[in-house]
């Protein structure tokens, strides 16, 4: 097998199971996309890329939509937060929103959310209130 974990890689969306969807990699290998990845909307057919998150022992392949690692996806959360705040204003959004909640207004999870929040409030971008974010205007 030619794959390895962190591959991008090209999937087709197959049918959803209780675990996720099965997905065809590449065109030549069966891999599973667990539902708690998924947070966009993702339809039987739909062609799309992912990332190899990991090759079993049994050569079964888990992906993920988003690339594996820390590093690799906060920059793309920060951005996408801070492009709803200057075109939204306000995010309605705090650490004790709920996970849906987020879910819907960011299609991230609350976990990637906390950390993106957390790396621009350090960067002294955000002010953080307690029912909503906004962004600190520069003089």
């Amino acid at each position: 097998m030619e794959l390895q974990e962190g591959d991008k890689v090209d999937l087709i969306i197959g049918v959803q199971t209780a675990l996720g969807y099965t997905v065809l990699i590449n065109e030549t290998y069966e891999g599973l996309l667990y539902n708690n990845e998924v947070f966009s909307d993702v339809e039987e057919g739909m062609k799309t890329y992912g990332y190899i998150k990991k090759i079993r022992e049994d050569e079964k392949i888990d992906v993920s939509l988003r690339p594996q690692g820390f590093k690799n996806v906060i920059d793309e959360d920060v951005e996408k937060i801070l492009r709803k705040l200057e075109e939204k204003g306000p995010l309605m959004l705090t650490d004790k929103s709920s996970p849906e909640a987020i879910k819907f207004r960011l299609q991230m999870s609350k976990k990637a959310f906390k950390r993106a929040v957390g790396s621009l409030y350090k960067q002294r971008k955000i002010q953080i209130f307690e029912d909503r974010i906004e962004l600190i205007k520069k003089n």
